[in-house]
């Protein structure tokens, strides 16, 4: 009998399960395919946007989008267009219900366990078509997946269960190759992270006026220090590094903000004398703002227009 079995949904960037469906079939199969889905899990960042897993008896199917996968498991005959159908309806469900910000600051595992009663009622629709709804456009899907079918995974690119190596993917139909880390799309920007993006350009922009005061007043006073004029200005360029970090994905993206933060902790305890508590307060507080966000906004890795 074709029939899906379990489905759950997993954040992108770290394979956090975020909700699962309940599931009571304890057979070898069943087991075996809990450990793929934990080992995909792991490489979702680095696969398309839509794959399909043989494991003989079994196919796993999973979507991704906005930072987010939904993956579900059914018997090797059940029709592919029913099993992308269910993944989409899981995936407008869930956008509808959660925003963006408690998915991606989620640390607890099945912090959204109470979605497996929309998962559950939607499995036994799926599991019965004929209560399924007629305004269902299969044709629509049917279409989308000819023209773009999802990337099929083999069992062997998998490797051991232990920590499986990087999977090949290669070319994807319809969408070309795959982009490397540095040209990966970032998760969609938060108000938190815009915030952060205006306040790091501010603190740029007075550390750049103050650092051309500087300047007058070294021409003006022979006596003054050059050395404040270079830390205003490194300020300013570690501020517009950091502007850039949240921006744009860049190889070791993290600890290159760690250390922009200690840059920029470095030049406001060099110019102590020059400013009073809470102009050192505001820019350090601004500089470690800014760091968190870019630690949270990270790599989406998938296509962000996914649409079935």
């Amino acid at each position: 009998m074709s029939m899906i079995l379990s489905a759950s949904v997993v954040r992108v960037r770290d394979g956090l399960p975020l909700s699962a469906s309940t599931d009571y079939e304890q057979s070898t199969g069943m087991q075996e395919c809990r450990k793929y889905f934990k080992m995909l899990s792991k490489k979702l960042s680095q696969l398309p946007d839509r794959c399909t897993l043989k494991t003989g008896q079994y196919n796993i199917n999973f979507i991704s989008s906005l930072g987010v996968s939904y993956m579900m498991l059914c018997t090797e005959n059940y029709p592919s267009v029913l099993a992308f159908c269910f993944l989409d309806e899981l995936q407008k469900e869930f956008i509808t219900t959660y925003n963006m910000m408690k998915t991606n600051t989620a640390i607890r595992p099945y912090c959204f366990i109470e979605f497996d009663n929309f998962i559950q009622r939607t499995k036994q629709r799926y599991n019965n078509t004929r209560s399924l709804s007629t305004k269902m456009n299969l044709a629509d899907m049917q279409t989308e997946i000819k023209l773009r079918p999802p990337y099929q995974i083999s069992v062997s690119e998998l490797g051991s269960a232990n920590g499986f190596s990087h999977v090949p993917v290669g070319e994807y139909k319809g969408t070309g190759k795959i982009s490397a880390a540095p040209h990966q799309r970032l998760e969609p920007v938060t108000l938190p992270g815009i915030v952060s993006f205006v306040l790091s350009l501010l603190c740029g922009a007075l550390n750049l006026i103050r650092g051309f005061h500087a300047i007058e007043s070294l021409l003006q006073n022979e006596g003054e220090d050059f050395s404040y004029v270079i830390a205003f200005f490194l300020g300013t360029a570690a501020c517009l590094y950091q502007c850039y970090l949240f921006v744009y994905c860049t190889g070791w993206r993290n600890a290159k903000s760690f250390l922009t933060f200690g840059l920029i902790c470095l030049c406001n305890m060099y110019l102590y004398e020059l400013r009073n508590l809470w102009q050192l307060f505001f820019h350090v507080t601004v500089g470690a703002f800014s760091t968190l966000q870019i630690r949270l906004r990270q790599p989406q890795g998938k296509s962000p227009d996914y649409n079935v």
